[in-house]
């Protein structure tokens, strides 16, 4: 299984980030651990969301969608909704 996750910064609310993983527990450890250039200055994060996908390419164009401006307001509006 692959998994499209969305974690939230703890300590920067309004700050959010979209990934694709096959191991959901060690990634959100290593995004709190700063082996993530894109996410350690805004450490540390909390799983909000995710979604099992049963292949890495479904998975990943899932994460490229949500990445895109209508994607976001996609997961702002049905996936997570008010911060």
């Amino acid at each position: 299984m692959w998994y499209v996750y969305i974690i939230r910064s703890v300590a920067f609310p309004d700050q959010e980030y979209v990934g694709a993983t096959a191991d959901i527990g060690q990634r959100l450890k290593d995004h709190n651990a700063g082996r993530s250039a894109h996410t350690s200055k805004f450490m540390p994060w909390t799983l909000v969301w995710y979604c099992a996908f049963p292949d890495k390419l479904r998975a990943l164009a899932f994460e490229a969608y949500l990445k895109s401006h209508s994607g976001r307001a996609f997961s702002k509006k049905r996936l997570l909704g008010p911060a």
